[in-house]
């Protein structure tokens, strides 16, 4: 097909040949059939050119958390004997990620190939899928131009934003009975249990320097205790729950994978659950990627969404409820299936509410032996990680 500059020429031609039909010039007249010919050359040009082209695509991550960068790279190469001119590139984009990348190669010879970059800036958790990639090659007037599709797509995962809990230090006694919340999930903390590997987070004070030596590789103490440790992060993913819509949604997600990430780094075996999704156990990874995979509910009430709580395989474990403020109904559904839990967090978030519902959301989770965090729009969930005693609950996590 032809360019716009290959209609414009295409249309000064016809406009000399009227001027020359009217003034009766017949060296105008050989002029505009000469300039006619230039484009329709140019598309014969195209459509005969052999162009063998082939484009491969690398990310420099499939899975990120948001706000990070991901470096994109685009490799053509011309597998044909002549050589292909001008080339545009697009990578298509969804519209979350912003515009299409595009990109300009000045000539690639045969036999040889070319690289090109660009990054990406994932705001938002969710799944994308890159490309597919689409290549323009031009004539070297650039009046006409192909079109060629690789249908190469690529998936990247971007996480909710996780803030690193780690550094809070460990619990204090909670709730004057002198018994730390770190203590409550590490029944038998002393018990020695087996090895394993070093991972980015773990106490090096449990590193196991004689079993190091043997293997080579840095090897940390696992206590029996530890690896029986069960929690389960509740996450109320109702639309209703939130006034302000996605935001606080975000918000809530953001949270959840905060802490649910410190649970998972002290060894604790975790459960997650929401209002569609029953509690299953998760990795690490399986957790991350199932938040940022998460959509909002249109379910209106709580209860039936916490009614799986009341499985006996998680009674005694701790448990982390993150959502909205609840309603006088939704404070009646969480206090009747979660009974039977040990520890029992609630981080909600703070959205334009009044202090009088704020108050009472406590009091009635104080009555049940919760204990409350109100996490505010503007400002870190480290900075409110404490109980309005000062006691912290980091350690609800195992830190």
């Amino acid at each position: 097909m032809l360019t716009g500059r290959g209609l414009a020429v295409l249309g000064t031609a016809a406009l000399l040949w009227l001027g020359s039909r009217l003034a009766g010039s017949p060296d105008l007249h050989v002029v505009s059939l000469g300039l006619l010919m230039v484009p329709l050359l140019a598309l014969a040009y195209i459509r005969w050119s052999r162009h063998r082209l082939r484009a491969t695509r690398r990310l420099s991550h499939r899975r990120v958390f948001a706000g990070s960068p991901v470096r994109v790279h685009l490799e053509v190469r011309n597998d044909a004997r002549s050589p292909a001119s001008m080339l545009l590139l697009e990578d298509r984009l969804p519209r979350a990620l912003g515009r299409a990348a595009r990109a300009v190669l000045g000539g690639l010879r045969p036999r040889t190939r070319q690289t090109v970059s660009y990054t990406l800036r994932c705001g938002r958790r969710g799944r994308f899928r890159i490309g597919p990639l689409v290549a323009t090659v031009t004539d070297p007037f650039g009046l006409a131009q192909r079109r060629m599709e690789f249908p190469d797509v690529h998936e990247l995962i971007v996480y909710p934003e996780v803030e690193d809990l780690r550094s809070l230090g460990p619990a204090r006694s909670v709730g004057g009975t002198g018994e730390t919340t770190a203590r409550r999930l590490y029944r038998s903390g002393e018990e020695f249990y087996g090895m394993r590997q070093y991972e980015l987070g773990d106490d090096l004070r449990r590193i196991h320097w004689p079993s190091t030596a043997r293997v080579g590789d840095l090897m940390i103490r696992q206590d029996e205790a530890g690896r029986r440790a069960t929690a389960t992060v509740f996450l109320d993913t109702r639309r209703s729950a939130y006034r302000d819509g996605d935001r606080s949604l975000e918000r809530a997600v953001s949270a959840a994978a905060s802490v649910g990430t410190q649970f998972l780094r002290s060894g604790v075996d975790l459960r997650l659950a929401t209002v569609d999704l029953r509690p299953r156990r998760v990795t690490p990874d399986a957790f991350l990627e199932a938040l940022a995979l998460l959509e909002a509910s249109g379910r209106k009430s709580l209860s039936a969404g916490m009614s799986p709580l009341q499985d006996r395989s998680i009674t005694g474990s701790s448990l982390l409820l993150v959502g909205g403020l609840p309603h006088e109904d939704d404070l009646a559904a969480i206090l009747r299936a979660t009974g039977s839990f040990g520890t029992k967090v609630a981080v909600l978030i703070a959205e334009s509410h009044s202090q009088e519902r704020i108050r009472t959301a406590r009091v009635e989770l104080a009555r049940a032996e919760w204990r409350t965090v109100i996490l505010p729009m503007d400002r870190p969930l480290r900075d409110v990680w404490t109980l309005g005693t000062g006691t912290r609950i980091g350690a609800a996590a195992g830190s």
